[in-house]
């Protein structure tokens, strides 16, 4: 009776094991890319990212590197963390605008 439990046991995480070593081959690559949308009507960009950037929230969309491009030279922000600007050899991306705190 122990016997039974522990073949079946093991049986069990070898079944686990393969499945979780499946799911890694056959996980979609991390886009190169992404840019972050904003909330609200239309979901408009908000900020780019380089692929892989843990600053990055949840709403996003992948990319292609001319996209990103083009979304840095129109004013969207650059994430200040992974600077794709760097990445996608931008120098002088426009002057975005400081947070500032209002006084009232």
């Amino acid at each position: 009776m122990w016997l039974q439990r522990i073949d079946n046991k093991i049986a069990a995480l070898q079944k686990r094991e393969a499945e979780r070593e499946r799911g890694q081959r056959t996980r979609p690559a991390e886009p190169e890319w992404f840019v972050e949308l904003g909330i609200g009507d239309g979901r408009p960009p908000a900020e780019v990212h380089v692929g892989g950037c843990y600053a990055a929230g949840k709403r996003r969309r992948p990319v292609g590197r001319d996209e990103a491009r083009r979304l840095l030279a129109s004013g969207v922000r650059a994430c200040s963390h992974c600077q794709p600007g760097t990445a996608l050899d931008i120098l002088d991306l426009p002057a975005q605008p400081a947070l500032t705190a209002t006084a009232r």
